[in-house]
């Protein structure tokens, strides 16, 4: 079997905004390598940003089936960019384990919370680890929206809650809600293969938890929700993310850009009274009480 790497020169910037975006929409895997002034985009655009703009060589493994040049113009419009110059290379199957090991290593997210992959030894016996490998659904714990929401819920589970993470992908937010001391954590995501891959990594880490597809969630109003997505797909799903949590219950929305924050947390002002958000590396984590 071979996959298909997308490979892109683009502003770091830029790249850290479309990582997030690539793998929501189905790349399996993203790594950025900062390019050196004598490195030469392939057969890429000849335009270039300022000397004092760093730029990176974006990598995205793909399976063939998945069509990346349709990744990629999706991810480039739910990010707000135009369709970036890139080529696609063929890469066999022991290519992709390897690049996927050496790209993927121990994440920490707090002094006490770590993301740890299957070929690695937790660097801290002693902390929440989370085991995960990097696969078809997003959630490993490197990107910046992620970390956000895990630290929130580090915070914020004291022991016993209901937690509902909807667009679950992995499954990363309802495993850790269940290590950090919910007594019940469920996940919804539309995509069959992360249902899958989120039963699979809550069985890895010794946790039982549910997942659903989109449209056989059980009813019942959480005393956590959690929902890890994109801004515009948030904004659509303000009603139903709301109605899931209980009145006084906690939820956190992330996926979110610093410019898009306003919008969203306008979206949800009915329904939450909203905290001071969180933010890391342009990304935004807001949250609030449910009405």
């Amino acid at each position: 079997m071979s996959f298909t790497a997308l490979i892109l020169d683009l502003s770091g910037s830029d790249a850290d905004r479309l990582s997030d975006v690539l793998l929501n929409e189905g790349a399996l895997s993203v790594s950025c390598e900062e390019l050196r002034a004598a490195d030469d985009p392939p057969n890429l655009s000849e335009a270039r940003e300022p000397a004092w703009w760093p730029r990176v060589r974006l990598t995205a493994l793909c399976a063939n089936r998945a069509e990346p040049a349709l990744i990629l113009r999706r991810a480039c419009e739910a990010s707000g960019l135009p369709l970036q110059p890139h080529e696609l290379r063929v890469v066999p199957d022991e290519d992709w384990v390897a690049r996927s090991k050496s790209s993927f290593g121990p994440v920490q997210v707090s002094p006490c919370l770590w993301v740890v992959p299957s070929w690695h030894a937790p660097p801290d016996p002693a902390a929440v680890n989370l085991l995960l490998d990097p696969g078809l659904a997003f959630g490993t714990g490197s990107h910046a929206s992620t970390r956000l929401c895990l630290r929130w819920l580090e915070r914020t589970i004291q022991g016993g809650e209901t937690v509902l993470d909807y667009g679950c992908g992995s499954g990363i937010l309802a495993i850790a809600a269940l290590k950090l001391g919910a007594a019940r954590a469920a996940g919804i995501d539309i995509d069959p293969d992360a249902v899958a891959a989120a039963a699979a990594n809550a069985r890895r880490n010794g946790v039982t938890s549910e997942f659903f597809e989109s449209g056989s969630l059980p009813a019942f109003a959480a005393d956590v929700v959690v929902a890890n997505i994109l801004a515009n797909p948030l904004k659509v799903l303000a009603p139903i993310i709301a109605e899931r949590c209980r009145p006084g219950g906690h939820v956190a929305l992330s996926g979110i850009l610093i410019e898009q924050a306003a919008d969203v947390e306008s979206a949800y002002s009915r329904w939450l009274a909203f905290t001071a958000p969180e933010q890391e590396d342009g990304w935004v984590c807001l949250s609030g009480r449910r009405l």
